[in-house]
């Protein structure tokens, strides 16, 4: 691999670093209703403010040891492990669909996904404003790729629509409006193929995870579909036209 796209890629997960820091910062405050942007980073248990220094993502938690410089507070791990998974997710992005707009749009929806996964593992519930973000994606993305606009309108309603009828049909018990919403705004940005691909993917993996983690943890049967189905787009985001296409060449005209 060339040294020149080494550094490009060393460059796009520093990138990813910094981006998760705030995503970090979305996951705590998002549930609490606070501002992610008019309150500086803090300790949640002494109050302590964060200088400049505290803030640099991943090499900060190594420096101080995971704790809080004043408190000494132990930290969740929560905060590096972020940072890298969306630096790594970023720089999977590039190398997968390689330089260009759209892989930056998609990266910023994969930290998007990342951030809402998160949320609706702990309160059952995806932010509008989240799926807000997603949408404004979407329709950057579209204004980008005009001339296929049919694709990314059919994508909007492809699994949205049907989802609602289950919510209408079971009034709300089997499936949340964030996950109506959630496949709306993300089939808007990636089509109806990709759209219906990281839905039946979400749904594989979700039914899989889930029941073990039942039998193994006890967990109730209802489950947050928020972080089953992010992983679903994001695998439709990096494998999903590939796969499609082989899937289809086995089937030759004629």
């Amino acid at each position: 691999m060339p040294l020149e796209l080494l550094l490009f890629y060393l460059i796009v997960f520093i990138f990813g670093l910094c981006f998760g820091s705030f995503f970090n910062v979305c996951t705590d405050r998002i549930p609490r209703h606070e501002s992610v942007v008019k309150v500086r980073s803090h300790c949640e248990s002494c109050g302590y403010t964060l200088e400049w220094y505290d803030n640099v993502p991943l090499l900060s938690y190594l420096f101080l040891k995971g704790r809080c410089r004043k408190c000494k507070q132990k930290l969740s791990v929560k905060y590096p492990l972020m940072e890298a998974v969306t630096g790594a997710l970023f720089v999977l992005i590039f190398i997968f669909h390689g330089i260009s707009i759209e892989s930056g749009i998609w990266c910023m929806a994969a930290g998007v996904l990342l951030t809402i996964s998160i949320i609706d593992w702990r309160i059952y519930e995806i932010p509008i404003g989240l799926n807000g973000v997603l949408l404004a994606l979407g329709l950057i993305h579209l204004v980008l790729d005009l001339k296929n606009w049919p694709d990314y309108l059919i994508g909007f309603m492809s699994v949205s629509l049907l989802l609602y009828i289950i919510y209408l049909l079971s009034k709300g018990r089997a499936i949340g409006g964030g996950d109506i919403k959630l496949m709306a705004v993300m089939g808007l940005l990636l089509g109806w193929k990709l759209c219906i691909f990281g839905f039946l993917a979400g749904c594989i993996i979700g039914s899989i995870v889930h029941i073990i983690r039942m039998k193994v943890t006890g967990a109730e049967h209802v489950l947050a579909m928020g972080p089953y189905l992010s992983a679903g787009l994001f695998l439709g985001m990096l494998f999903g036209d590939r796969l499609i296409s082989a899937y289809m060449g086995c089937f030759p005209a004629g």
